[in-house]
């Protein structure tokens, strides 16, 4: 064992420095470390988390990437494209592409005996996904949709059927304006989900793929574009790139012209908005790490003040500089490794009583969430560990060549 760490050892663990002022100095140290330590693994856990949570609502809602007319994604009025067989089948062999499915919108009047609201209807087929709105259902069950028939059954959200006060199983009346004429459609309910996310839940309802074709007056292969989801979010720009190259400006058989958008390009406000959560962590994590890191220094300072007669001892045996130095950084890494240690157990225990209680809870109209979601990510927690043991330890070369100054002769007389 290296002299140092020998001697770092013998002063941590001596107990006849319980009522020195070190010990005292020693436990607020390990709690600048602890607190700062936990606030920075809540801090990145519920932004990743909360990130993250957004972001799958979205994409849930529609898809990473979505191919459609180029003035379809350019306004409001979807024009039709062709996807057949053969476009989806294309489109499914991207490298990266998980799922493919067809979608059609068009606007339409809501209308009960009492009351009446205007909604999009989103078309969808057979091949749906519907994962992401079971999990958000709140009464019913989605329905089983397709494009070869229509069903008559719709998925509302629960802030319109607040509005319109109707509940699984209930029967509405849906119009339609086209060409000038009115056309009306009779639907029930079948379930009702809530996301939260009010740009979606208050207006958007699902019906089948079929009526809502038909309701637009196009042809049996044409519809408002085709959702590309992805394995790997993060492989989102890469596919991209190949789809723009692959598909975007070729026209189909009825002079359509077929175009691309990710996720975030259709949704630029939240997507930015959520960006700069991200300075706010980095800005979290700078003002921990400086309480840290000033909290260990004065720490390690009232302890080498302590022991400047010990200091002298050393010198006066032969010890140098470097060893004496040496010797206070190794008790400082002793400090720095028990705050950690305290610190990963308080943080990563809030955030686990967080993911599984719920305990803290937020306003859905304001954050899209009822409660603060939380991401457990360890590799991420080993690393923001690391960054912090080595800025401490790296904080604390500077203050601790203050032994140098230290003189034998005179530290024997030092009270």
């Amino acid at each position: 064992m290296p002299l140092p760490l020998f001697i770092a050892k013998k002063i941590y663990n001596s107990e006849g420095d319980r009522q020195k002022v070190s010990r005292p100095a020693i436990r607020i140290a390990i709690i600048g470390v602890a607190l700062g330590l936990a606030v920075m693994l809540v801090s990145v856990s519920v932004v990743l988390g909360f990130k993250h949570t957004i972001r799958d609502k979205i994409v849930g809602f529609g898809s990473h990437i979505t191919v459609a007319d180029f003035f379809t994604l350019q306004s409001s009025h979807p024009r039709p494209i062709q996807v057949n067989d053969s476009v989806m089948k294309s489109l499914a062999r991207f490298d990266g592409v998980k799922h493919v499915q067809r979608y059609a919108m068009t606007e339409g009047v809501l209308k009960t005996e009492r009351d009446f609201l205007g909604v999009v209807f989103k078309g969808v087929a057979e091949e749906f996904d519907s994962t992401f709105l079971s999990q958000n259902l709140v009464e019913g069950s989605v329905p089983h949709f397709s494009s070869e028939k229509s069903g008559n059954r719709i998925l509302v959200s629960a802030s319109i059927a607040n509005k319109l006060d109707v509940h699984a199983g209930s029967t509405l009346y849906g119009y339609f304006l086209n060409d000038g004429d009115v056309r009306m459609r009779k639907y029930t309910v079948a379930g009702v989900y809530q996301t939260n996310l009010k740009k979606f839940d208050d207006t958007m309802c699902f019906a089948d793929l079929y009526s809502i074709v038909r309701l637009n007056g196009w042809e049996s292969d044409q519809v408002t574009g085709a959702e590309l989801t992805l394995n790997d979010f993060s492989d989102k720009e890469r596919v991209y790139d190949v789809i723009i190259d692959s598909v975007n400006k070729r026209t189909d058989a009825y002079g359509g012209t077929y175009c691309s958008a990710t996720v975030d390009e259709q949704n630029p406000q939240i997507f930015t908005w959520l960006d700069l959560l991200d300075m706010n962590v980095w800005i979290i994590l700078a003002l921990m790490v400086c309480v840290t890191g000033f909290t260990i220094i004065s720490g390690l300072l009232i302890i080498i003040l302590e022991r400047v007669q010990m200091i002298g001892i050393l010198k006066a045996l032969g010890a140098r500089n470097s060893l004496v130095r040496h010797t206070f950084l190794w008790f400082a890494v002793f400090i720095v490794g028990k705050g950690m240690l305290w610190g990963n157990v308080l943080g990563i225990g809030i955030c686990l009583l967080q993911k599984f209680t719920g305990f803290v809870s937020l306003d859905p109209a304001t954050y899209y969430v009822s409660e603060a979601p939380v991401e457990i990510n360890v590799p991420l927690f080993l690393l923001v560990n690391v960054a912090v043991f080595v800025i401490s330890v790296m904080m604390l070369v500077v203050p601790s060549f203050l032994v140098s100054h230290v003189h034998p002769a005179r530290s024997m007389r030092y009270e």
